[in-house]
């Protein structure tokens, strides 16, 4: 599989295309304003504690308090509630010796929030997901600060390997380099890219983390809260060091200081793959050039075609989203249940690649067309179950049920991607109706008399030039401009606009002034 990753740099912010195959597959959008992004750090003031919801309402600066959970609390939070104590307070010069921090017992995963935030204290926390409509951002005291190779957790000693690398012996390898290596008091989760790397490249990335957790305890050091620790890496930067693979061939950005950014990243983290970064100032924009403009329009309505003629809908309701498969056209045989599974085996490519590139989270319903074989079923849920594979978001694919719904649910970390390819229509104003030919005539007849009875004369008639087609079709002195002439025995002057919608019309008079109505 071929990854392209296209990055278009504008004045209000930064968008970011991935492409497989070259097809669109996820859009990010980072605004140049961005604020609360998932894995940011903030110093919190605790406002609220809610024992009847076990959590707590934290103050870090957004309009609304953010939510914090016991469940999002971690065991060690009487930990990170004193870490948090001692790097305020701290006067020393040489700051916090982390190493010989000493761990506080572990919290009981059923107690109460007022038991550990009772006093509501001052409390670094991380975004765990996004502001979300007229939700603030939810926390989590679970800190964890992702590498290319590793992710180090604070309080703790536990080394883990990724479940993705399936090889016993190259885990137990991974898990003895990590156990030599790693500092004391931090916990250290193996990622499936470290799978082949040597001791050298995991212990560089290692140290890179540990000097960002010494930013971090250097930032709150006399921080009042609430305030921002850290942030997290920038979105471009944040997707290569989450994707960045073999199958990545190519980068392109359009801006001079982020391509500068991106090859420097890449140069650190993958050196061999320095020469995918390419810099692209053609003159036409670069969404166009790579086809991508052409495919947001075609992929985010409510409609979604197909190459084969079926279609799927997609529709949004407060609690879920609801999928329909429609087989439209398509057609490979008299064999009905093999017509039903190839379009619903398309269909369920389709779904996982729209879950991705609109980032629809909670729970989605899909109603594929029924097939009335079990291992055809069977086949559509592993299929499903294949596509949604590269997908980074936590999902789940249930099987089939009995009344042919397939149900998804999937982490939502951040507000869906919702791109309006439709506008109202200015000649019905959405309503889908429009008055018909016979009603506008006798309309702007009905509006002329009215016009002519308050002593207009000589007026000028403007409309779109079907109707100015329709008003002077026939002879001269047959057609409907001509007999308003003579019934109404006024000079009236016809002409055409077309700036106007279809039932749009305006009278002006001598002075070529619009006599409003």
């Amino acid at each position: 599989m071929n990854k392209e990753l296209i990055i278009n740099a504008a004045p209000q912010g930064v968008e970011i295309a991935l492409l497989e195959d070259r097809k669109l597959v996820e859009l990010h959008n980072e605004k140049s304003d961005a604020r609360f992004a998932v894995g940011d750090l903030y110093l919190g003031k605790v406002k609220k504690l809610i024992p009847g919801l076990n959590a707590a309402f934290v103050d870090v600066g957004f309009e609304k308090d953010a939510f914090l959970h016991y469940t999002d609390l971690s065991p060690y939070a009487r930990s990170l509630l004193k870490f948090t104590s001692l790097c305020m307070n701290d006067k020393t010069e040489q700051g916090l010796d982390f190493g010989n921090f000493s761990v506080e017992p572990e919290i009981v995963k059923t107690g109460k929030i007022n038991e550990v935030l009772g006093g509501k204290p001052n409390i670094l926390v991380q975004i765990l997901k996004e502001p979300i409509a007229a939700k603030g951002p939810r926390l989590s005291c679970e800190i964890s600060l992702p590498g290319r190779f590793v992710v180090i957790t604070p309080f703790n000693n536990i080394v883990a390997v990724s479940r993705k690398i399936h090889s016993a012996e190259e885990r137990k390898r991974l898990q003895r380099i990590i156990e030599a290596i790693k500092p004391k008091n931090f916990g250290v989760i193996v990622r499936t890219a470290a799978e082949g790397k040597n001791t050298a490249e995991l212990h560089e990335d290692l140290s890179t983390l540990v000097e960002m957790w010494k930013v971090i305890q250097k930032n709150l050091k006399g921080a009042s809260a609430p305030s921002k620790i850290l942030s997290e890496q920038t979105k471009t930067t944040s997707i290569l060091r989450d994707l960045l693979n073999e199958d990545f061939n190519k980068i392109v950005v359009n801006d001079r200081n982020i391509f500068s950014d991106t090859k420097t990243y890449i140069q650190r983290i993958a050196p061999d793959k320095a020469d995918i970064v390419s810099y692209y100032n053609n003159g036409s924009p670069i969404f166009d050039a790579f086809g991508i403009t052409k495919q947001v329009k075609s992929s985010f309505g409510k409609t979604v075609n197909m190459n084969s003629g079926a279609y799927i809908i997609i529709e949004h309701t407060e609690a879920l989203h609801v999928i329909d498969v429609n087989s439209g056209y398509k057609s490979v045989g008299n064999n009905q249940e093999l017509n039903a599974l190839e379009t619903n085996l398309e269909a369920a490519e389709e779904i996982a690649r729209q879950l991705r590139l609109r980032d629809l989270g909670g729970i989605i319903v899909a109603d594929f067309i029924d097939m009335k074989l079990p291992e055809n079923k069977r086949k559509l849920m592993e299929k499903m179950e294949e596509f949604m594979a590269p997908d980074r978001a936590k999902h789940a694919v249930l099987p089939i049920s009995k009344f042919g719904l397939m149900q998804i649910t999937r982490q939502r970390m951040k507000p869906e991607v919702n791109i309006n390819t439709q506008e109202v229509c200015p000649s019905c104003n959405g309503t889908g109706k429009i008055s018909s030919t016979l009603l506008l005539e006798d309309e702007i007849e009905k509006d002329l008399s009215y016009v002519i009875t308050h002593k207009h004369s000589n007026l000028k008639l403007v409309v779109h030039p079907i109707v100015y087609a329709y008003l002077t079709k026939g002879w001269a002195w047959t057609s409907k401009i001509a007999k308003w002439r003579k019934k109404l025995k006024q000079k009236i002057k016809l002409e055409q606009d077309t700036g106007y919608h279809l039932t749009e019309y305006k009278f002006f008079d001598p002075h070529d002034e619009e006599i409003k109505l």
